[in-house]
């Protein structure tokens, strides 16, 4: 079942944000590019006002000049004409370029600087009428365009302000000369500029914050998106299960096929199983080779029982050797003692049986250090 609105509560996650700025979706705000380009023109007037009137001047001036040899050749005016139109790109086209990086910076300051061309695939669903008006009625779709339409409010409404307070300067424009004309028509402009600039920053600072909260709130995930994205990161739970399983299933054959070669095994009369391994020549210490506990301790004593392995009822050590080794780590320090204990005794049985003695000696007892022993710690007393 598809999520709704409704269901999508849960704030997204850095990953479904990385996701969407790969699909070209970030907080882009028009008001701040629009502000840029428009200080630009502003900055760029009142900085060069003076040589751009007296330019603007010289070229006005050449085009009313009377030149009595393009009224008789008209192939001389359109090439006049088009001089003139070279100067005016050569003037505008710097502007309109600035005005443009600055916009590109603005956005990038904005959302950065993302290039994809994820935008541009066709998607069917985008031709879908039904689609596109909900897309319309959308809660983000509504607020840009009232906030659209506030803006172009309130630029109408200081543009008029404006013209309506500078109608009489304007008036006076008309009985001045060509070049003090220029001059204070520059300045009303550059003053105009500014106050429509003034309303473009305020809705600039009101944008940026309002297209990122729009995007999160469009990103926002539900529960089940939420735990679908858990197991992409963490893996299929019982993918995991099955190689967890897989691994301990490898480990416990490896231990199995060691169980043979051992000395002896320890258990606990049944719950533990230990098998040790002893070799002077190359081992400095007695050294685990398997362990385990319930079914696998039983199958570890019945393969020791197959292989003539003996098998010693010592369940303090059998306990403390399953709780402080792993397999193929040699014993603790302070369990060789009572290890020793025990292969002494096996050694020694298994000399008796190549002689074809009577070995009459019984199994020892050795001692573990109670902090050793898991259930003496916990003093509950009693074999498991």
């Amino acid at each position: 079942m598809a999520d709704t609105a409704q269901d999508r509560t849960l704030a997204p996650t850095p990953r479904k944000i990385e996701k969407a700025r790969a699909q070209g979706q970030l907080a882009r705000s028009r008001d701040l590019a629009h502000f840029a380009a428009l200080g630009l023109g502003v900055a760029l007037l009142a900085a060069l006002a003076p040589q751009a009137i007296g330019w603007l001047a010289g070229r006005v001036a050449d085009g009313l000049r009377f030149d009595a040899g393009a009224v008789r050749a008209p192939q001389a005016m359109l090439e006049r004409l088009a001089l003139q139109a070279g100067w005016m790109v050569v003037a505008v086209l710097p502007v309109g370029l600035g005005a443009a990086l600055l916009a590109l910076a603005a956005n990038a300051l904005g959302g950065g600087w993302n290039f994809t061309l994820e935008p541009l695939v066709p998607r069917l669903d985008k031709l879908d009428p039904l689609a596109g008006f909900k897309r319309l009625l959308a809660w983000s779709q509504l607020a840009n365009t009232l906030k659209s339409c506030l803006l172009a409010l309130a630029l109408g409404a200081v543009g008029a302000w404006y013209l309506v307070g500078q109608r009489q300067e304007a008036a006076h424009l008309l009985a001045l000369p060509l070049p003090q004309a220029l001059g204070a028509a520059g300045e009303l402009l550059r003053s105009g500029l500014l106050a429509l600039g003034a309303v473009l920053a305020v809705f600039a600072l009101v944008d940026v914050p309002l297209q990122r909260h729009l995007l999160l709130r469009r990103l926002r995930m539900s529960v089940e998106e939420m735990k679908k994205e858990m197991r992409d990161i963490e893996g299929n739970t019982e993918v995991k299960a099955k190689m967890k399983l897989r691994m301990r299933e490898m480990v416990n054959r490896r231990m199995l096929a060691a169980v043979p070669r051992a000395d002896l095994v320890l258990m606990n009369p049944t719950h533990y199983a230990v098998a040790l391994r002893y070799d002077e020549a190359r081992m400095a210490a007695p050294r685990v080779v398997a362990k385990g506990a319930d079914w696998l301790a039983l199958r570890i004593r019945d393969l020791a029982v197959e292989s003539r392995v003996p098998v010693v009822q010592a369940a303090p050590l059998a306990r403390a050797l399953y709780a402080h080794t792993d397999v193929d780590q040699e014993v603790p320090a302070r369990l060789f003692t009572a290890v020793a204990q025990v292969l002494a005794w096996v050694f020694q049985l298994r000399d008796a049986l190549a002689a074809g003695r009577a070995f009459t000696a019984g199994a020892p007892v050795p001692e573990v250090p109670p902090d050793m022993d898991p259930l003496a710690a916990s003093a509950s007393g009693g074999d498991r």
